[in-house]
């Protein structure tokens, strides 16, 4: 033991957050517990809460890991905004769809993660910004687009029968961002 560290000694852990986030996104979001997790990954309760103290805990780790897929594929600085919007958006869709429950989670009302959101949010606003809107419209139109591209997710999560051959989402997409960036309204008689 004379030339052994100290910091090797004894077990590896067997739980870090990457592994509790990978877990967590093979699992249906909106019923998962905490317990379901921890026998999931083969831990005890206890364990799990030594990692990440609560649900909400959990949720925002897996919110920042998706909002950092979503900007490493959608951000692509000194592209038009509107390629960089439709990009933005094609990557919630892919990342957000993939994991079951996310959207659907994200449109009720709680706390959402404030970095993660955040980073998102300014990207979001940043190319609004890059259209020649003012600061103020920009954020209207972070509104509309972040409550327009979950709801969308969601609704698709949730299966409801529309009638039809079945909504599309680059139809959608495309419809959404012709519409953006918003303006002051005017008065419609």
């Amino acid at each position: 033991m004379d030339g052994e560290n100290q910091a090797t000694r004894g077990r590896p852990p067997r739980l870090s957050r990457e592994l509790i986030v990978a877990a967590a996104l093979q699992m249906n979001l909106e019923s998962l517990t905490m317990r379901e997790l921890a026998d999931y990954l083969g831990v005890s309760h206890g364990a799990l809460y030594r990692w990440v103290e609560s649900r909400d805990a959990l949720l925002d780790l897996i919110s920042e890991t998706l909002v950092e897929r979503v900007l490493s594929v959608g951000v692509l600085d000194g592209t038009d905004w509107r390629k960089r919007i439709y990009r933005l958006a094609w990557a919630m869709y892919h990342e957000f769809r993939q994991v079951r429950g996310f959207a659907t989670l994200m449109v009720r009302p709680h706390r959402h993660n404030e970095m993660a959101f955040a980073r998102f949010r300014d990207a979001i606003i940043d190319a609004f910004e890059q259209s020649g809107v003012n600061s103020s419209m920009a954020e209207q139109s972070w509104y509309i687009f972040i409550i327009s591209v979950m709801g969308w997710i969601s609704m698709e999560e949730s299966g409801p029968d529309l009638g039809g051959t079945g909504a599309r989402f680059d139809v959608f997409l495309g419809t959404l961002i012709k519409g953006l960036p918003a303006t002051e309204p005017e008065a419609y008689v």
